[in-house]
């Protein structure tokens, strides 16, 4: 990707999600553009208009820590925010080669070894998975396979989570709040673009949903960025109907990249119960079984 396109559509994008008023500033009148002007970017960064202006075009090459943290304050960045305008600014510099641990194997050659593969197995009361930053699923647990039936039903999905949520009609049914869950998709990977810029497989992905997706294409330029840490999300599995599941997704210490998400219910409740029987059907011999489930009382 060029870095330099990178950088000036990411500043851009965040400038112009900033209104005056967020600010601090007057409101003025005449603005024609939204969110702040450039000259305000550059009074709150404490630096000039023209370099600021340079920034902005895209040359970040050389940016000291000082001057790239007075611009995330000026700009309001969040945390993730924060680490991709770090990492295209590495990327500028040509050190992100360098800062970035380097991955053992190639992510598509990858195998969770045996003790990573026992302890997804030993996790039984939720889906459990390991994933890279192109949402490729590496590795899961018997509980996660029969809840991404639809993931696994599919070969043109490719055991990737980013393609089954574009690409797949299935995801209609399954994610009920399936533009939250479309928004959050994007901007994990336009998050690993601004980390890993030379990964080959991803710039693949990317052309390969920007072309088969208007909805992918849509959201791709709006430059979003997040980390995928601990929240709730709502599904509708085809066997055991609708489970709200609470997530906690961590870096996995000895794979640099790879991150384990580990799925659970509130325990008592209705999901609970579904996922306790989603086990039983993974459980068993024939898991083409159709399942029945009577519904909790209301």
């Amino acid at each position: 990707m060029d870095n330099h396109e990178e950088v000036r559509e990411f500043l851009t994008s965040r400038r112009a999600k900033i209104s005056p008023e967020q600010a601090g500033l007057p409101a003025g009148t005449r603005r024609r553009v939204p969110g702040l002007r450039r000259s305000e970017v550059a009074a709150l960064a404490d630096m000039s208009v023209e370099y600021y202006a340079k920034l902005e075009r895209g040359n970040l090459a050389g940016a000291s820590p000082a001057v790239l943290e007075a611009l995330a304050r000026a700009l309001q960045l969040d945390d993730a925010e924060r680490a991709h305008l770090l990492h295209l600014a590495q990327a500028a510099d040509g050190t992100d080669a360098l800062t970035r641990p380097r991955r053992r194997a190639a992510p598509r050659q990858w195998k969770a070894h045996r003790s990573l593969q026992w302890t997804l197995d030993a996790i039984t009361a939720g889906p459990a998975l390991v994933t890279n930053g192109r949402m490729d699923v590496l590795a899961a647990n018997p509980l996660a396979r029969a809840f991404y039936t639809d993931l696994y039903a599919n070969p043109d999905n490719q055991a990737n989570l980013a393609r089954f949520q574009f690409l797949d009609p299935a995801t209609r049914r399954f994610y009920p709040d399936w533009d939250l869950f479309a928004d959050m998709a994007v901007a994990i990977l336009r998050r690993e673009a601004g980390r890993d810029p030379h990964d080959k497989d991803l710039h693949d992905l990317i052309g390969e949903l920007s072309t088969r997706s208007k909805d992918f294409r849509t959201r791709w330029g709006a430059h979003d960025v997040r980390r995928h840490g601990t929240g709730t999300k709502r599904f509708h599995h085809p066997t055991v109907g609708d489970l709200t599941l609470a997530y906690e997704a961590l870096d996995l210490a000895a794979e640099p990249g790879l991150h384990m998400t580990v799925y659970t219910a509130e325990p008592g409740s209705p999901s609970e119960e579904a996922l306790r029987l989603l086990a039983s059907w993974a459980a068993s011999e024939n898991t083409s079984a159709p399942l029945s489930r009577t519904p909790p009382a209301s």
